[in-house]
């Protein structure tokens, strides 16, 4: 890439190339700037920059090919509310309507019918349990159910039946609860606790409808667990280990149904460029080819060709990564 970014957000535009946005570097501080990856050329652009600084925000590729941005802080204690629309057809950012609430490191996920569901988050003052709908067609943002408990750094899977399960996060401690969004009628219900608190974890819907949720910190060490949960039974089970204990990594569901776990951390100054296949048939992880560097904070994409785009994050002595790799 052209800057060294981390915290950033990467989505798939409906053209193929990746949109990269914000971030943080050591050097800049909070970046507005965005940049394209083409997979055929192997390539970074630059591309507009986003109105407002930003990490620790979402983003989310619309139904008319748009990608929403959402959230975030911009530093000095300053949480956003504030979202843009990026127009893969000019390259250009504008302005949408501002959430009712700041927040950073919450989760969006993009309902069944087009709407954008943002989850949770941290204003500056407390953890949050408000969620909030976007309208594509209107650019507004509309209160919907909240959860039962606040958090940030949480998950939120997108189920077989559109429902979303929103597991652990942190608000304050480490936090094992989970709950499910209904998006027909707007409400949560809570459903039953993984065995441990995690925090800045994973979590992957398979092919077979389980989530696999994998690693993260309980406020004090890092796991090499994995849990699945199980929406028929609405129970959890545990299933192989890891390896290695990870928080911050990535996990990228391949086109045949393995999962790719890269990078991560398990110490103040460890980032691990170990990468792992979860099977989902015998329930067993299998080491893989490691990363070139050392990284967390990272962002890993699909590609259409297959291959997984990991890009940016924080390396083991080299600081804020330019550095992009593929598996």
């Amino acid at each position: 890439m052209s800057v060294a970014r981390q915290i950033h957000t990467a989505s798939i535009l409906i053209n193929g190339l990746v949109l990269v946005a914000g971030g943080q570097n050591s050097g800049a501080g909070v970046l507005k700037s965005a940049e394209l990856y083409n997979s055929s050329t192997g390539t970074w652009t630059a591309t507009g920059n986003m109105s407002v600084a930003r990490y620790y925000h979402t983003a989310s590729v619309l139904a008319n090919g748009s990608v929403l941005v959402a959230g975030g802080t911009n530093g000095s204690s300053n949480y956003l509310n504030s979202a843009e629309l990026y127009n893969p057809l000019t390259g250009t950012w504008t302005m949408t309507g501002n959430m009712s609430t700041a927040r950073y490191a919450c989760t969006a996920s993009t309902l069944v019918n087009g709407s954008v569901l943002v989850i949770g988050g941290y204003n500056g003052v407390s953890y949050l349990n408000s969620a909030e709908l976007y309208n594509p067609l209107t650019g507004t943002w509309t209160a919907t159910g909240n959860m039962s408990v606040g958090k940030a750094y949480h998950t939120a899977s997108t189920l077989v039946n559109g429902s979303i399960l929103v597991a652990g996060g942190y608000n304050g401690g480490c936090l094992s609860n989970a709950e499910l969004y209904n998006s027909s009628t707007g409400t949560w219900t809570t459903t039953v606790s993984m065995s441990n608190v995690r925090s800045s974890l994973t979590a992957s819907t398979l092919a077979n409808g389980l989530v696999l949720v994998a690693g993260g910190s309980n406020c004090v060490s890092y796991f090499d667990s994995a849990v699945l949960y199980n929406l028929s039974t609405g129970t959890w089970t545990a299933t192989g280990s890891m390896s290695v204990g990870r928080y911050y990594h990535t996990a990228s569901i391949l086109a045949d149904g393995s999962v790719l776990v890269a990078g991560g951390s398990n110490s103040s100054s460890n980032y691990l460029n170990s990468a792992e296949l979860y099977n989902p048939t015998t329930g067993t992880w299998t080491a893989t080819g490691s990363m070139n560097v050392g990284r967390y904070y990272h962002t890993a994409s699909i590609l259409a060709n297959g291959l997984v785009l990991v890009a940016g994050g924080q390396g083991s002595g080299a600081g804020v990564l330019n550095s992009a790799e593929l598996y």
